[in-house]
This record gives structure tokens, sequence and C-alpha cells, in this order.
């Protein structure tokens, strides 16, 4: 019987996207940062995210083939901000706030309806809650889950940035069953993509995977086998206590 559920963040328990405005706004951020930290650069906001941008698809090919994630001062000072000539050491001081700022302006952020009254439901029956999140910054999911006042009903918080494997890795897995204190054939992890969400959590054993679309979604899944499917597709979030609720009163086993 399942007794723990485990989510994704980022396009899961909130809606995320990215547009022109946000990617803007964040290289705009960052040249705001390097002046204030006293690093001459030039003003050219375009040229600045043509930068971030190259600097990012760098840090990409480095962690999409190994599942790998850096600390902050090592994507900011080894990656994203060699093009404008800084290196790691002199990024280190204020690497954090550059990914925090980078996680919340690069990004829209809002919760999911009924995120909460889910929450409220599950913890009503019993269930252990987790959140296990790919993201490149060390505090940030912390304090946003703080913000939308959702952070109490989580018993662990396992990021990439902290154990530094991403999902699909089995080590971030393995981190927060450790966490948990809980068997993997007794989890039920709920995520937006396939390529993570689904097949790490499918590997590592769970007894069940959720699937719900977010707007990375087919972004994030490219080339991902038709045959791996989650054991529920949802379209609301409020759905995954409703199924357990139900999974619960009839008795069933995780399948």
């Amino acid at each position: 019987m399942i007794d723990t559920v485990l989510f994704d963040m980022g396009g899961t328990l909130e809606d995320i996207f990215t547009d022109d405005v946000s990617r803007e706004a964040s290289a705009r951020e960052v040249l705001r940062i390097l002046k204030e930290k006293g690093i001459a650069v030039a003003d050219d906001v375009a040229a600045a995210q043509k930068k971030l941008a190259d600097g990012w698809d760098r840090y990409a090919a480095y962690r999409g083939p190994t599942d790998r994630e850096l600390k902050p001062e090592e994507i900011w000072g080894r990656y994203v901000l060699t093009e404008f000539g800084l290196d790691e050491e002199t990024v280190a001081p204020f690497a954090e706030e550059l990914a925090h700022m980078w996680e919340v302006t690069y990004y829209h952020r809002t919760l999911r309806p009924h995120v909460a009254e889910m929450l409220e439901g599950l913890k009503s029956l019993g269930l252990k809650l987790g959140v296990i999140s790919n993201t490149a910054s060390l505090y940030q999911v912390f304090e946003i889950l703080e913000e939308y006042g959702i952070r109490d009903y989580f018993q662990d918080v396992t990021l990439s940035s902290v154990t530094g494997y991403r999902k699909p890795h089995e080590n971030i897995f393995k981190v927060s069953l450790y966490q948990m204190r809980s068997d993997p054939a007794a989890c039920a992890y709920v995520g937006d993509t396939v390529s993570r969400d689904v097949i790490g959590p499918q590997r590592m054993g769970f007894g069940m995977t959720f699937h719900i679309n977010s707007k990375l979604t087919k972004s994030k899944d490219v080339d991902v086998p038709r045959e791996i499917r989650a054991t529920y597709e949802i379209g609301e979030i409020y759905e995954v206590y409703t199924i357990l609720r139900d999974l619960m009163k009839e008795g069933h086993k995780a399948v």
C-alpha cells in the first residue's frame, strides 16, 4: 500500500513557463547584480541574453549526459558567465544570489489551483509527503514553498543542487527515500515529465507514478519511448488525492 507521495516542483506543484519578457528581465537582473558587485559590464541587454543562453547551453551539454548538478558557483563561474570574462572564484560570493534570482525571474511561477487542498487531503490519509526537484539554486525551492504556504506539509525536500544528481538519476531518489524512511514500493511520484518523473521512479521500483502535463512537458520529453507510461495520467493535481483516497478505501495495493 502506498504510504509516501513525492512531488516534482516546477511544472507539477506550480505552473512555470518562460517567455520573451522573463528572458529579458533575467538578463537585466544579471547585469544589475554584476554592477552591484562592482563588476564592469556593458548595458547591452540583447548581447547579455545571447551570452547567457550560450552559457546555459554549455552547462546543459555537461549535465545532460551525466544527470549531474553542480553548485551555483560552479554553474555560473565555469559555464554561464564565462563569456563575461568571469570565473568561479570571482562569482562564488554571490553565485546563489544569481541562482535564486534566475529561478524566480527567468520562469513565471504560480502555484497550481487546489494544491493546498490536495496536500491537506493526503495528510488526512496519513501519508508522508516530500519534494524531489531539479534546481540550480540551493534555497529557492524552500523559500517559494514558504511563500506558497505549503512548506509544512513536506517531511523532506530533496534538491539536485544539494545532492549533485538530477532526476532521473537514481541517487537523487535514493537520498529522498533514505530521508523519508520509505520503501520505494510504497511510494507514489507525481511529476510533469515522463523523462524525469516517470522513468526515474519506475527504475527505482516506485509503486505508482502520476503524470500531469505542464507548459514545459513537450520540450522536456523529446524522444521518450511511447511505451513508457505513468500509472495514472491526470488533468488536475487534486486527482492525486481523490485517486489515492479511493484506492485506500477499496484496500487496493500499488500496481
